[in-house]
C-alpha cells in the first residue's frame, strides 16, 4: 500500500462492463513523484490524500476481473497543525 494526493479526475465517455460504479482518480504518491491512476468507490476529492492497494491485491477485490491494479482504500485523516 501507499499513500498519496488526489490531483484529478480521469473521465472516460464509455467504459468496460467489468468495471463498476466508480470514479478514476489521478494520484499524485507521496514517496515519488509518480502519479498513477486509481479506481475509487469512496467518493474522494481532489487534494484529499488516500490510501492506494496496488497490484494483484487491488485487481483481486473485483469479482468481474475487472482491468484495475491500483484501488483507492482509504481517506487519510489530516491533522490541522493550527488546533494543538
Amino acid at each position: 500500500m501507499v499513500t498519496g494526493r488526489v490531483t484529478g479526475n480521469v473521465w472516460a465517455s464509455r467504459r468496460l462492463r467489468e468495471v463498476p460504479a466508480g470514479a478514476l482518480l489521478e494520484v499524485q504518491l507521496d514517496a515519488t513523484d509518480e502519479r498513477i491512476v486509481a479506481f475509487d468507490v469512496l467518493g474522494c476529492g481532489i487534494g484529499e490524500r488516500v490510501l492506494v492497494s496496488r497490484g494483484s491485491v487491488a485487481a483481486a477485490w473485483f469479482e468481474d476481473k475487472a482491468p484495475i491494479d491500483a484501488l483507492v482504500i482509504g481517506s487519510v485523516d489530516e491533522k490541522n497543525n493550527e488546533e494543538e
